[in-house]
């Protein structure tokens, strides 16, 4: 890559056109364009097979997934989550009607932290929505633990963890359910789309109804439902994704170990700490930019802009500073003082599987300089 060509914090996975084709000519054959087609129907059970979960419910995108995912399970009052994530997971509380409660997260994995989660609990609590951030895993038996003693339903925000595995087996088996991203920056994608693994077929079965306006048959309707269908444009592109994730696992790995061992030593920057047991996904490259570095995390930025390196201080700012949360009680920075710190120093690097080692080289030169 030339020195003048911008480098993004992250860019699409894109099989080569050709490959498409063929799915596109089916799709033109089948003459069924949505509502459930031949390939979203495939797609559904190959991620099944790869993700090693029992049921799954595509969608239009993650958010309308999120908000289906509360209807589901019929949540009301309140729910406990996390500052540090995309607006959407706050925002489809939002949508439903639910007041959200926010507590700190970890400040070794930035995900929510257990010990934080009891004492937020009230009368009106109903849920918990943790967010595996980055692909780490959350500490998913704490969490349930805490679910259990309190009757609580666990929604997993799961947008960065496709693939991902702790302890034992799929990190997307854990909760009540778990909602996925397909976006077009996500290590699978299908352009754009979603999808909420489900526990049993019963729960699969409402969130299909759910997704289709709450319709059961042609003629009846018991559910004020959504459009959140995916396409299958969408679900085809799906389907030749799969064919490339592995390699695509495979180059993140090698990217990520590159930037940490090209980045030791660097004084003042410090690399998330890896997701140990679990198997990860390297969805994300996050540094923080401590006090002892010579620059601050925005003059960073602003140097690595000025290289034409568009890195992300991913999340910043916290969803608590957005003015549709920061009136909340529990958005004050005095109870959330991790996220609040890790909000000023977190930038995210580029990774995606075409960034070649020349150009991860610059990047690096640029922080150790």
């Amino acid at each position: 890559m030339r020195e003048t060509e911008p480098i993004y914090v992250t860019q699409p996975s894109l099989p080569p056109l050709e490959e498409f084709t063929p799915y596109l000519e089916k799709i033109w054959a089948n003459k069924i364009l949505t509502n459930g087609g031949p390939f979203h129907q495939q797609l559904e059970q190959a991620l099944c097979d790869y993700l090693g979960v029992k049921h799954l419910a595509l969608f239009t995108n993650g958010t309308i997934a999120l908000v289906t995912a509360l209807q589901a399970l019929r949540i009301t009052g309140e729910v406990i989550t996390t500052p540090y994530s995309f607006v959407a997971t706050a925002h489809s509380l939002l949508w439903n009607g639910i007041k959200p409660v926010f507590v700190d997260v970890d400040p070794n994995t930035l995900n929510m932290n257990p010990a934080k989660i009891e004492a937020a609990i009230t009368a009106q609590t109903t849920a918990i929505m943790p967010v595996h951030c980055y692909g780490h895993p959350c500490d998913v038996d704490a969490i349930q633990k805490i679910a259990d003693n309190y009757n609580l339903k666990v929604i997993y925000d799961a947008a960065h963890a496709f693939g991902v595995q702790c302890h034992c087996g799929s990190v997307l088996n854990h909760g009540d359910l778990s909602v996925l991203s397909f976006h077009a920056t996500k290590v699978f994608n299908t352009f754009e789309g979603g999808a909420i693994v489900c526990p049993d077929a019963k729960t699969k079965l409402r969130i299909d109804q759910l997704k289709n306006f709450g319709f059961v048959d042609e003629t009846t309707v018991v559910a004020p439902g959504i459009n959140g269908k995916m396409s299958e444009i969408n679900a085809a592109f799906g389907m030749l994704q799969l064919n490339h994730i592995d390699a695509v696992l495979a180059r993140r790995k090698e990217i990520d170990a590159t930037y940490r061992e090209l980045l030791k030593g660097v004084k003042g920057v410090r690399c998330l700490q890896d997701a140990g047991e679990a198997i990860a996904n390297y969805s994300y490259f996050p540094i923080l930019v401590e006090a002892d570095y010579p620059l601050s995390r925005d003059g960073l930025y602003q140097k690595f802009k000025d290289h034409g390196i568009f890195a992300r201080r991913y999340f910043y700012p916290l969803i608590t500073d957005f003015p549709m949360y920061r009136g909340l009680p529990s958005a004050q920075r005095d109870n959330l003082p991790v996220a609040t710190a890790a909000s000023k120093k977190v930038m995210c690097l580029p990774i995606y599987p075409s960034l070649n080692n020349e150009d991860q080289r610059r990047i690096a030169a640029l922080i150790a300089k």
